[in-house]
């Protein structure tokens, strides 16, 4: 191997460390909960997990795999359309698409494939994408692999969008695509407006709400349902592995034709294997829990509420809003890497999000709340931010 290759990388990486952008996994020794076990034995409180109802380790989804996994064994080995597409696999995408309120779903291996394997295949170069400014990475890279006219709006402005959409009459297609919840900052999107302005200028609504399937509207249907648009948006991807489990998976849903489409031609789907047969048999379990346990929504919202509370009544700054991600907004880098490590210390797993994750100057601690909290493991999570952020000068 050419040694000025491994130098380059190294000394590449040696400048993120400098910098504090370099980004270091701790190793967790336990299953996923609102306490860990670190792999160094030491049991801290989580808040940085997308665990966001609790389901990742609940006993009935344990249960639920070891029953699928005794039936339908451990994998597919090999793509649908040659070994066969398994029964679990096309019950979960008819579940899925009845519980968003489409035609129709169609399972990848994650979200990240589903945007990656959508716009190539559904538009071309007579056809344009008009995308938020803030749009996850797995929508910038999905929209840069087709051939299609790109424009990018404000985050959710919707005087810049509609500058978009008339930039874009001459288009034979033109598809909006917008996060329906921002993960760094937890804001939703104004999926209202958007949707008038795609009814008035004959446009296809695209949401990816990974962070909102599950808990967000009154019956954790979505970013849609909590905005009050079900049935206005056109196209929905989404992800099993936040709040529906946790485990790994992605999904586009929308009408029949669109997605019997992905089915022939979506790269990321004909030439990768699905999701393990006992992913989508817990999955499905997951959309019962949904329906029959609606107190894991009312918990998640009402720690939700209290946590935001209390970290403004310290003095934090916060990106207001309602959801379950709580970003504090520390600007500097290196600082959100010395409170992550404090809080480490004091017994409270969170992470410090930097450039290029979020924009330059707006480095931030990232927490995010679960059902499966506790009140008092919140507020022991409150006490140790409160001292952490007094010895680091954050607060008085």
């Amino acid at each position: 191997m050419d040694p000025a290759f491994i130098d380059r990388l190294s000394a590449q990486a040696e400048s993120l460390d400098q910098a504090g952008l370099y980004k270091r996994e701790r190793g967790i020794a336990s299953g996923q909960g609102a306490a860990v076990r670190l792999a160094d034995g030491r049991e801290v409180l989580n808040l940085c997990a997308n665990n966001y109802l609790g389901l990742a380790n609940h006993p009935l989804l344990r249960e639920a795999a070891h029953r699928a996994i005794d039936r339908y064994g451990y994998g597919v080995a090999s793509v649908r359309f040659i070994c066969g597409t398994q029964t679990i696999h096309r019950e979960l995408e008819q579940r899925l698409a009845a519980f968003l309120g489409t035609e129709d779903a169609l399972l990848y291996s994650s979200c990240f494939d589903a945007n990656g394997g959508l716009f190539e295949t559904v538009t071309d170069e007579q056809d344009v994408i008009i995308s938020d400014a803030l749009n996850h990475a797995s929508i910038i890279d999905g929209i840069r692999l087709s051939r299609a006219r790109r424009l990018r709006y404000a985050n959710r402005d919707l005087a810049s969008l509609e500058d978009c959409l008339r930039q874009a009459r001459d288009a034979r297609t033109r598809l909006v695509v917008t996060d329906g919840v921002f993960s760094m900052d937890g804001t939703i999107a104004p999926l209202a407006g958007i949707c008038e302005l795609a009814e008035r200028y004959r446009a296809v609504v695209v949401v990816d709400d990974s962070h909102a399937t599950g808990f967000l509207g009154a019956t954790g249907r979505g970013s849609h349902e909590h905005c009050g648009v079900m049935g206005q948006v056109d196209l929905l991807t989404g992800t099993l592995g936040k709040a529906l489990g946790g485990a790994s998976g992605g999904y586009v849903a929308g009408p029949r034709a669109v997605i019997d489409w992905l089915r022939q031609r979506s790269r990321p789907y004909l030439f990768s294997n699905s999701i393990p047969p006992v992913v989508a048999a817990t999955t499905l379990r997951v959309l019962d829990l949904l329906d029959s346990m609606p107190e894991l929504r009312e918990r998640l919202w009402a720690n939700t509420r209290w946590f935001r509370q209390e970290m403004a009544a310290l003095g934090f700054q916060l990106v207001a809003g309602e959801h379950p991600i709580v970003p504090i907004m520390l600007g500097e880098a290196t600082l959100a890497g010395r409170l992550a490590e404090r809080m480490l210390e004091l017994g409270t797993y969170v992470v410090g999000f930097a450039y290029p994750v979020v924009p330059q100057g707006a480095a931030r601690i990232r927490t995010q709340m679960s059902a499966a909290h506790e009140r008092a493991q919140l507020q022991t999570a409150v006490a140790s931010f409160a001292q952490a952020g007094r010895e680091l000068g954050l607060i008085k």
